[in-house]
This record gives C-alpha cells, sequence and structure tokens, in this order.
C-alpha cells in the first residue's frame, strides 16, 4: 500500500477524501499499517462530524414510544417506573413532564440514558400548557 499522508480535515473536500480512504481500508487486518491509518482517520472523521453535522438527542417521549416499540413494551409496563395508568397516559400524550425521580426510574429500571429524558419539552393540558422544562 502506499503511504497516505494523514491531515486535518478542514473542509468538505477533506472529508470526503478521508471518507474515500477509510472505505479503502475498512478491512484491513488488526495491527496492519492500514488499520492503525483506520483508527486515526476515523478519530478525525468523527470530530469533523460532530462539529458539522450534529446530531439533536431525540425528543423524550419520541424516544421512550422508540424505546417501548423496540423492546414490545406496553404502556403497562411503564407504570413501574412512571406510577398509575393515568400517569403514564398524561406523560405519553405529553400532558404532564417527566419527573426527575421518573427518569431516575427509567434509566434505571430500563437502562435508558438519562440525558435524553431530561431534554425540555414543550407539553399541554393544565400541568404546563406551553411551558417548558
Amino acid at each position: 500500500m502506499d503511504k497516505v499522508a494523514v491531515r486535518p480535515i478542514r473542509n468538505e473536500e477533506d472529508y470526503r477524501a478521508a471518507l474515500a480512504e477509510i472505505d479503502h481500508v475498512i478491512d484491513a487486518p488488526d495491527g496492519s499499517p492500514e488499520a492503525e491509518l483506520l483508527e486515526v482517520l476515523s478519530v478525525l472523521v468523527g470530530a469533523y462530524e460532530d462539529e458539522h453535522y450534529p446530531i439533536k438527542s431525540p425528543h423524550p417521549i419520541a424516544f421512550l414510544e422508540f424505546v417501548m416499540e423496540q423492546r414490545g413494551l406496553t404502556r403497562k409496563d411503564l407504570e413501574p417506573y412512571i406510577g398509575t395508568r393515568a400517569r403514564v397516559n398524561e406523560i405519553m400524550n405529553r400532558q404532564r413532564r417527566l419527573s426527575i425521580e421518573m427518569i431516575r426510574r427509567l434509566s434505571q429500571g430500563l437502562d435508558l440514558p438519562a440525558d435524553v429524558l431530561l431534554q425540555p419539552y414543550e407539553v399541554s393540558g393544565k400541568q404546563g400548557v406551553g411551558s417548558r422544562v
């Protein structure tokens, strides 16, 4: 393999070139110079993407709905973490916000990232019309 110069990714052209090089060395055997190049390029590309293509955290309730769908959970399965059936319905219908204690129980009980559940979101109804966390 020809020696490839590793350099910072400063623009889209550099980014595309780094992606092409990653594609070229993706199957490199562990411990090879190509594998080391892959590791360095991956870090550089990751840093560039974090800065130029940040991914927003999902809406907390949309995230919870996704987790429920993926794990085959029902609203009843959320009762130990959120409370009564009525409380679960209020949360899932975005009429009430998750409390810190609910977030703690969901995070620990379902192994969910608390930082996603802590994101501010609007609710409707008498528990904070148009308000934010």
